[in-house]
């Protein structure tokens, strides 16, 4: 099982000072870009996908994936996102499916 923010050496989060989110609803996932201040109060963005499913027993658990970002890549990245973006939107539109899944909350995923 993944286990974020927890240092094994030290038995502690390692994460910043939470300073701003927006959590992003897209289907069966949400996105949390979190701001984060480290102790030198340097900010760094953590954008971490999350999604449910039911595990063996029956139980609700998320899997959680999470990148970090700091300031000095936000430019190049966010080109980078801009053109892979650009491209799956010339290259596969696919408007129906996009809509479909767009305003799909937990709650009605139940069972």
């Amino acid at each position: 099982m993944y286990f974020e923010n927890f240092d094994r050496t030290e038995g502690s989060e390692r994460s910043g000072e939470d300073v701003f989110s927006k959590p992003v609803r897209a289907g069966k996932r949400t996105y949390f870009f979190d701001v984060k201040a480290t102790k030198g109060n340097d900010y760094y963005l953590t954008i971490t996908e999350s999604k449910r499913r039911t595990d063996r027993d029956g139980r609700f658990v998320y899997d959680k994936h999470k990148i970090f970002l700091y300031k000095e890549d936000f430019e190049k990245f966010v080109q980078g996102l801009e053109e892979v973006i650009q491209y799956v939107k010339d290259n596969c539109p696919i408007p129906s499916l996009m809509s479909e899944y767009s305003d799909v909350d937990f709650d009605d995923l139940q069972p």
